[in-house]
């Protein structure tokens, strides 16, 4: 739910919808005002503010993944290029024409939100809203679809999904109710010692993020919400003008990521698809990188937010950055007591693309293996890859004990493959569905190593534990300072007293060591006095408070896999089984590869069973599925989803009750209910090995969903007609503008409709040349307004829509038998795009000396002459320029005022050196990092003794340097498009004439030197410039 959870875990300056909103009369939410800001401010809004996560991941899911693919393939990464909206009379914010070219230099065709992201909150729920439009348009206006706008929101999922989302909610309530009770017992001591605090919060003001759950009031005001934001978007914004918009909200079941991927397989299907569609995915989640590699298509990538760790977070107390809440120290006494506390503005998150077609290229020549007995297949070969990435973890399974991503547990998986292939003489998967006992021959010669793997783990750990002591030792010694200092350098002195020089630094600071040792002997002493004075008995430390981490001791290890036993002791403790039952654990192997069947067959074929889960919470050693070769695996066919308040009933705590009906939220409270052993107020938490709880194991009771089903089955008659609304399950929608050219297609399915005719359930199928290949069938809707109608707005401060122009129907996927298989390959005519990597690049010990593409698409754009170029070439062709460009020179030569006279700051030059013909001193450009922009070196013929002086442009980093001096700046920022004087040439003789010179740009993409340009220049030698990315180009004249 893009920016939905995103904006609920926390605390941000956000645009208030009642400031922004209000001042907006008469003027659509495409034009809305953003809240006036100091210069100060301006800057700090334009970079944003970092995004925390709602939730942490806990077993499931897979924790570092991305770190360590993106370290792994650096070059998926490219950082997006975002083009800002600009204020108007300083207050109103004008957004971007997202219908002009996109300046990333690719034209995506579909956009998809996979709207699940985390984001600090606003205070009510109108803000929050504002913000999720904002947070679309931003992405928007990155990507600038041309065909498709898809936005998908978190419907009710499968049964083995829900164990995390009940996990993670019930985490959530516990968590809420811990740091409630912290920051009261806080807030009391502060207030005691006399510390300021901020007011309390109105109780409006808190947020439950639990609310973020198919069922509730707030997904469905959500929904509404949409619909208005999508008119407004079609009716006022020019790039909308002719995509068509197609919302799944939390009504229909499924999550977010697979409902895309559910379109695009069906769309595949469709002989009128493009199999060369631009795809962009928008979501943060790891899982996404694998969905997009398993949809085959070749032009697919994601845009997520850039991860910066370590970012500084507010207090939670007094809203300040700098501290945590427990050191806390409140506020002064006039700031404390505003009703409102401004909160600091941090950075903007930026956003990355990540390109799948060069994980591709990666994957080709890490995966390729030599001498198979069967042709090599590419596509099938990934497929296997993304098939062994589910056994380091996902959101469905815990990951195997022995596997983890950090220790490298991916490379030792694919070695282990390639082992393997040759044996089994075939790939692993196809089209979703696995070997099983290609997956056990993997899995077993992973068990051999499972005790080396656990003893190299240990050693680690008790490296690291005695690197943390080291390091705190060390933090610990400090020297005791005097307490007064009552002559000296450094004794205290009236606020405008200056002290004098020193005669003697040396005796001077010889005094005041000796001061300190003494003051320390001091302190021994008196504290050896005060222990003599202590009662006998009595613990010395009473009433001290401990450091942090002395109160936190590791709890034991029952387990202990580094030693001999490992595995009985982890049955016994995790599954209370005895160690002599060797069945159980075969049990527990076959359900987890039941569950990897699974989880495999919804990424490439969707989902085998909406009832399916794994029903423990710990994996299975990897030795332990060496006896389930044999295995046959199928699922239960015709299974249906929850309606989305029995989900609710699956996930939720009694403490979000106030979420659900009344009586429903009785059966979590009521001592006599059926179920009310579902609902734990509290439950243990095991650490599993881990040091910190988020980490850790929820020990929650799995929910019987026979007996969840017939106790709810006893309430559901006292559902309101709104209520069964809300939980019943919906369609998805389908939005088109009057531009559009298959908007009289739709509408004139309403022609001749009374309203009670409008929810009918008669499909049309629409015809897909009119819809860019697009295959579906569409249902009229009572969410339609009239072409030219007003379309009311949802939230009080935004005004209606007048005069509409746009058109909604319900929308369903194209229907396929039930045992269709979804093909996973590369489509007929499909063309792969342009490589990026070089087979250079790829090996590992060559020197990276290339450089690979920078952005998503090669650069059209070739080094141009501006003027100055053209009166440099002139120059050497010994053709002298107009005199009107003749210039005196002043006294900044060619560079910034207050830079020494130089033309580049910090005096970052390179000198030219002599040559037999003259006299030629060349100065390479200053520039904040140094040393760029012009000159690579001069030779002449005329034997007059002339003096040249070059400086060349701003910022760059003078990378490259030889004989000639100083070519293009490898870290030469961005090359700025600006012009500044450039450098009098002076010459020896009865001429003094001074010539105005100028440099030209570099690339706006720089940000390193790039490659060296060599061009001949008419038989005066040779110039080296900046190159494609330089800064930019210095100049010189030759009289």
């Amino acid at each position: 739910m893009l920016a939905i959870s995103k904006i609920v875990s926390g605390n941000e300056n956000v645009i208030s919808c009642n400031q922004t909103l209000a001042v907006a009369a008469g003027v659509p939410f495409y034009a809305l005002k953003y809240r006036s800001l100091s210069p100060s401010q301006n800057n700090a809004y334009e970079r944003g503010t970092p995004s925390a996560p709602a939730f942490k991941h806990t077993a499931m899911g897979v924790p570092a993944f991305f770190r360590w693919l993106s370290r792994k393939y650096p070059n998926i990464i490219v950082h997006c290029v975002e083009e800002k909206g600009h204020s108007v009379d300083g207050n109103a914010r004008v957004n971007v024409d997202t219908s002009k070219p996109n300046p990333n230099n690719v034209e995506f065709d579909n956009l998809y939100l996979d709207m699940n992201e985390n984001k600090p909150a606003p205070r009510n729920e109108d803000e929050m809203m504002v913000a999720i439009f904002e947070y679309i348009d931003r992405i928007f206006s990155i990507v600038r679809p041309r065909r498709l706008l898809y936005m998908a929101i978190d419907g009710v999922a499968p049964r083995a999904k829900m164990n995390q989302q009940r996990s993670r909610r019930f985490r959530a309530s516990k968590e809420a109710a811990e740091k409630a009770e912290a920051m009261a017992r806080l807030r009391t001591e502060l207030t005691l010692k006399g510390y300021h605090l901020p007011p309390v919060k109105a109780p409006e003001e808190h947020f439950d993020s639990n609310c973020i759950t198919p069922g509730t009031p707030f997904m469905d005001r959500l929904a509404k919400c949409l619909h208005y934001y999508i008119h407004d978007r079609l009716n006022n914004d020019p790039g909308w003008r002719n995509i068509e918009v197609i919302l799944s909200d939390a009504n229909v079941p499924g999550e977010g990521e697979h409902k895309i991927m559910d379109f695009i397989r069906k769309q595949r299907s469709n002989p009128a698809h493009d199999p060369n569609t631009k795809h962009c995915l928008c979501g943060a989640d790891a899982d996404l990188i694998m969905l997009g590699l398993a949809t085959h298509e070749p032009n697919f990538t994601i845009i997520r937010e850039e991860f910066k760790p370590n970012q500084p977070k507010p207090c939670e107390l007094c809203g300040q950055l700098g501290h945590e809440m427990k050191d806390c120290m409140g506020l002064p006494k006039e700031v404390a007591s505003q009703a409102q506390i401004e909160k600091p503005l941090g950075s903007e998150t930026e956003f990355i693309f990540i390109r799948l077609n060069v994980l591709k290229e990666y994957l080709m020549k890490d995966l390729h293996i030599e001498g198979l007995p069967f042709k090599w297949s590419t596509e099938r070969a990934i497929d296997d890859w993304v098939f062994l990435c589910f056994f380091v973890g996902n959101d469905f399974l815990p990951h195997l004990p022995s596997l983890e991503i950090r220790e490298g547990a991916i490379d030792r998986l694919v070695r282990i493959y390639k082992e393997t292939i040759h044996k089994t003489k075939d790939y692993l998967t196809k089209d979703g569905f696995a070997n099983i006992s290609h997956c056990c021959m993997i899995l077993t010669k992973l068990g051999e190593a499972e005790d080396e793997i656990f003893r190299e783990r240990q050693i680690n750990e008790e490296k690291f534990k005695r690197r943390q002591k080291e390091r705190q030792a060390m933090q610990k010694q400090e020297y005791a300072q005097p307490a007064y200092l009552s002559a000296g350098q450094f004794a205290p002195r009236a606020l405008n007293d200056s002290p004098s020089a020193i005669a003697d630094a040396r005796n001077e600071v010889f005094n005041q060591r000796r001061q300190a040792m003494e003051f320390s002997r001091g302190l021994h002493t008196g504290a050896d006095l005060q222990l003599m004075l202590q009662p006998e008995g009595e613990d010395k430390n009473r009433g001290e408070k401990r450091k942090l981490n002395e109160e936190k001791e590791e709890p034991e290890d029952e387990v202990r896999l580094w030693e001999v036993g490992w595995k009985e002791r982890y049955y016994e403790s995790k599954f209370d089984v005895s160690p002599e039952n060797l069945s159980f654990r075969h049990e527990v192997a076959a359900s987890y590869a039941e569950g990897l069947c699974w989880v495999l067959h919804y990424y490439f074929q969707g989902c085998a069973s909406w009832k399916w889960f794994f029903p423990y919470h710990y994996a299975p050693f990897a030795s332990d599925f060496s006896q389930i070769g044999d295995l046959k695996i199928s699922f239960e066919k015709g299974t249906k989803p929850f309606n989305p308040m029995e989900q609710l009933m699956s996930v939720f705590p009694a403490a979000s009750r106030q979420h659900l009906p009344e009586p429903w939220g009785d059966l979590m409270e009521d001592p006599e209910s059926p179920i009310i052993d579902f609902y734990p107020t509290d439950f243990r938490i095991d650490l599993n090995g881990k040091k910190a709880a988020w980490m850790g194991v929820a020990l929650l009771p799995f929910v019987d969903e026979k007996r969840l089903l017939e106790t709810v089955a006893t309430v559901y008659d006292q559902l309101t007609p709104e209520e069964r609304r809300r939980n019943a399950r919906g369609d998805n929608y389908l939005f088109l503008r009057k531009s559009h050219k298959g908007y009289a297609f739709l509408r004139g399915l309403y022609e001749n409709k009374s309203q009670r005719m409008l929810n009918d359930t008669v499909e049309h199928a629409i015809p897909p040349e009119s819809y860019n290949g697009m295959a579906g069938t569409a249902l009229t809707t009572d969410k339609v307004v009239a072409e030219k109608g007003k379309v009311l707005s949802p939230i009080h401060a935004c005004q209606p829509i007048p005069n509409n122009v746009a058109v909604v129907v319900r929308w369903r996927d194209p229907v396929y038998p039930d045992d269709h298989i979804y093909p996973a390959v590369k489509l007929p005519g499909a063309k792969d795009p342009e490589r990026v990597l070089r087979p250079e690049d790829l090996v590992d010990n060559e020197p990276r000396q290339w450089r690979p593409q920078a952005g998503m698409a090669r650069s059209n754009q070739r080094a141009q002459l501006a003027q100055s170029g053209h009166r440099m070439v002139e120059h050497y062709a010994n053709i002298r320029p107009p005199q009107n460009y003749g210039h005196g020179g002043g006294q900044d030569r060619g560079g910034y005022d207050g830079y020494q006279q130089h033309g580049g700051s910090n005096f970052y030059q390179n000198q030219g050196g002599e040559v037999p013909s003259g006299l030629y001193h060349h100065r390479g450009g200053g520039g904040f990092s140094g040393g760029n922009g012009g000159r690579s070196y001069i030779t002449g013929i005329n034997q007059a003794d002339y003096r040249y002086s070059s400086y060349g442009g701003r910022q760059s980093g003078g990378y490259y340097t030889d004989s000639y001096g100083s070519g293009g700046g490898r870290g030469g920022a961005s090359g700025y498009h600006q012009q500044q004087r450039g450098t009098p040439m002076h010459q020896r003789g009865e001429h003094h004439q001074h010539y105005q010179s100028y440099y030209s740009q570099g690339n706006t993409y720089g940000t390193a030197g790039g490659p060296r340009q060599t061009r001949p220049q008419q038989g005066y030698g040779q110039y080296r410039g900046g190159g494609h990315f330089a800064g930019g180009w210095g100049s010189y004249y030759r009289q």
